[in-house]
């Protein structure tokens, strides 16, 4: 397992890395930001903006479904392959996790995957401990689907804690989760802290649920605690009271949520039609937080608008590190001070995801 982990840190180190300057102002000003819609402990806030022109991707879940997108195995933890069969262009989100293989895993960057890719290697770590063979009849050498996405603000930062080890800091010393920063921890360590946050995640879902969510098949698998019946039921109860309000709005390009009063995430695509091939996965993924964060001695009242626009504003983000992604797509990484910052973008110059995470 060590080698294992080992790999994982020399995938990472591998990345080129450059300083750069964002611009963001002009699309950030543009947005309008509604809401909040609140059902129980989860509140959720819609961002509004014009749509980019042209062709709208696949989504992994869907390109996985129709078998348009094979996701291989490779035996090392941290690198899969993704291969792109169709003549579309396929969007992968970050925390998108993939079931199957030697071990289920989460992959850790937003791309965009052009037609006809070819092998291609994609980042990742596991969101399973243990397993490093077939379970039941699955494939060994393929994963087989990839329906949910992490359910955790704090594993969200264990898995980007690599790119956070190059972002430069524009408010003194970065503050990750479990008092650990992102330049204190190696891409090794990340592997363990994800593995932490995990059972952290599965253990909050079993006390809010009153019975234990880790799957006899494999007891350490996220996705497999996701796929916990007593869970989905609950998860029903908040999806028929939030979700329609996401498909209402054509001019709804993103959307930002608080658990419990605190802001959390917020994740923002190029287009209303890519953000509602995603909505769904997205508001599951943060229901399942809801449920895992819920506490019913507490009456916190969700932020206001203001407090959302600063959580999106523009300015005072100073500089930020880009990574390659790909050949064609880099991420431009921040720490915003009040929140880290990842933008997805073409080579171009033409983004393709914003992700914000809360720090708290």
């Amino acid at each position: 397992m060590w080698r294992l982990i080992l790999s994982c840190n020399i995938a990472y180190a591998a990345l080129a890395v450059s300083f750069c300057q964002l611009a963001y102002g002009a699309d950030t000003a543009n947005y309008r930001v509604t809401g909040p819609i609140s059902h129980r402990n989860l509140s959720i806030y819609f961002v509004h903006g014009t749509s980019e022109p042209g062709p709208v991707p696949l989504t992994l879940q869907e390109a996985m479904k129709m078998d348009a997108v094979r996701v291989h195995e490779t035996g090392h933890v941290s690198r899969l392959a993704i291969e792109n069969t169709s003549d579309k262009e396929v969007f992968v989100q970050s925390g998108d996790i993939v079931k199957g293989g030697k071990q289920d895993r989460v992959l850790t960057m937003s791309l965009l995957l052009p037609p006809k890719s070819g092998r291609v290697p994609i980042s990742a770590l596991c969101v399973e401990q243990g397993r490093w063979r077939a379970r039941g009849r699955e494939d060994l050498k393929r994963f087989a689907s990839s329906l949910r996405a992490v359910p955790s603000r704090d594993l969200k930062i264990a898995m980007k804690t690599p790119a956070l080890a190059n972002a430069p800091a524009t408010t003194g010393a970065l503050s990750g989760p479990a008092e650990l920063t992102g330049r204190q921890m190696s891409a090794a360590s990340a592997q363990h802290e994800v593995w932490r946050n995990v059972r952290k995640t599965q253990e909050r879902l079993s006390k809010s649920l009153g019975g234990n969510i880790a799957a006899a098949a494999s007891p350490s698998s996220l996705q497999l605690a996701l796929e916990d019946d007593a869970l989905k039921r609950k998860e029903s109860d908040y999806l028929r009271a939030l979700k329609m309000a996401g498909e209402k709005d054509g001019d709804i390009v993103g959307f930002v949520f608080a658990i419990n009063g605190k802001l959390n995430s917020a994740d923002i695509y190029p287009s209303n039609a890519l953000f509602r091939k995603m909505w769904t996965k997205n508001l599951r993924a943060s229901v399942t937080e809801a449920i895992a964060e819920r506490d019913t001695t507490l009456r916190a009242e969700p932020p206001g608008l203001a407090g959302v626009r600063t959580f999106l504003d523009s300015r005072d983000r100073g500089k930020a590190r880009t990574t390659d992604v790909t050949a064609d797509v880099e991420l431009q990484t921040s720490d915003l001070g009040n929140a880290y910052f990842f933008d997805t973008r073409r080579r171009n110059g033409n983004w393709v995801h914003r992700n914000y995470l809360a720090k708290h």
